[in-house]
């Protein structure tokens, strides 16, 4: 059994009315409850591949595939693409739901795709409208959403078109609170099957692994972070490279959500910074590196990392990877370890760089006086608010 380290103890310790008055009690619970959650979510897709369920969207095979969602839906996508088109050797995009809404023809690629939707509820606006808008005007594609609302309107609207495959993840997942959490991870664990439907083994056990992880950054180092998050930043930087790019968008959208955007975030790849974004990191800039477990990926972070060291600047630092050097470690930075990622892969990586966010923001929120389950008092809502979708010319 795992041991929750001081901290999370504490807080969770509270019964849950105190919990409800703290504004905490989703967030905390829908945090911790990730690895356990991953097993099931890897079980479900695993045995949905062995029914057939998703053998209609690959009937006949696409020619590319397209990741699309908003906010943190979209950053899923961003997250898998790149790993599913080694894996897979075909094009992999991901599109933002609200792009392929206003620029469809532009960004969609020609042909005979597989239109992938992302989401937690299933009834963002533009969700459901970029499905209608791909059936009409694209209808060589072939579409496949995954959430985890079965009541949503990505799930029941096109139960009858056989162009539409639909996967709901167990209810749980779709997180009550207003940022995504289990919601984020469980869904990108459900879009990587689609790089083992061959290997349904190696999925599920790759599944166990992770969570194993998870639980070890859990228990040994939630407490550092929270020291962190109440150490005193303006700002804060999120690295990374390939995926792991789309692990720094989430986890920087994250701690602006849950900082009501007192928090000022960017997120950048290793390589990018240097092209006019470090003009922005100062003494009172948070950096956060998600290290890749490629040799040569991360010799160019590294690269980086000892610049900002040479040039004095961030404040305080947190390194994420599989042996972390330790030349790049100070008295002010937090590494967090993840042994045996190497053997996993940056594919997989953004399940555990993400969790390692999700705590930072978590703890920020609380330091800076904010209810975590709805921090933006109004501001935000969990489900995007209606708007009017507006038709072009047929």
């Amino acid at each position: 059994m795992t041991v929750n380290p001081s901290e999370l103890a504490r807080l969770g310790a509270r019964d849950v009315d105190t919990q409800r008055a703290g504004g905490y009690a989703h967030t905390l619970s829908e945090i911790l409850q990730q690895p356990a959650s991953w097993i099931e979510t890897a079980a479900s897709l695993a045995q949905a591949i062995e029914t057939g369920r998703l053998h209609a969207a690959f009937d006949p095979p696409p020619d590319a595939i397209v990741f699309t969602g908003s906010g943190s839906s979209h950053y899923v996508g961003e997250c898998l693409a790149a790993g599913l088109q080694t894996t897979l050797h075909l094009p992999v995009q991901a599109i933002a739901a609200g792009t392929l809404l206003t620029h469809w023809r532009g960004t969609l690629p020609p042909g005979r795709g597989l239109l992938v939707s992302i989401a937690r509820s299933g009834d963002s606006p533009e969700s459901a409208a970029v499905v209608d808008t791909v059936l009409a005007e694209a209808p060589a594609y072939r579409h496949l959403v995954i959430t985890c609302n079965e009541r949503g309107r990505l799930a029941t609207r096109y139960r009858d078109d056989p162009r539409v495959a639909a996967i709901v993840l167990d209810e749980r997942t779709n997180d009550r609170s207003l940022v995504m959490t289990s919601s984020f991870t469980n869904l990108l664990l459900a879009c990587r099957a689609l790089a083992r439907m061959q290997q349904l083994d190696m999925y599920t056990e790759q599944a166990t692994r992770l969570a194993a992880l998870a639980s070890r950054v859990i228990a040994r180092d939630a407490d550092g972070l929270a020291a962190v998050a109440r150490s005193g930043f303006s700002d804060a930087l999120y690295l990374g490279s390939g995926v792991r790019f789309g692990s720094a968008r989430e986890s920087a959208l994250k701690m602006l959500e849950m900082s009501a955007g007192r928090v000022k975030t960017c997120a950048e790849t290793f390589l990018g910074l240097r092209h006019g974004p470090l003009a922005a990191v100062d003494a009172e800039t948070l950096v956060v590196a998600f290290l890749s477990c490629d040799a040569t990926v991360r010799a160019f972070e590294c690269d980086v990392l000892r610049e900002l060291d040479r040039k004095q600047l961030g404040a305080r630092r947190v390194l994420v990877g599989d042996g972390i050097p330790a030349d790049l470690l100070r008295a002010s930075q937090l590494a967090v370890e993840t042994p045996g990622l190497r053997a996993l892969g940056d594919d997989d990586a953004p399940l555990l760089d993400v969790l390692v966010g999700q705590l930072l923001a978590f703890f920020n929120c609380l330091h800076l006086g904010f209810k975590p389950d709805a921090p933006s008092q109004g501001v935000l809502t969990r489900v995007v608010e209606e708007f009017s979708i507006h038709r072009g010319p047929a």
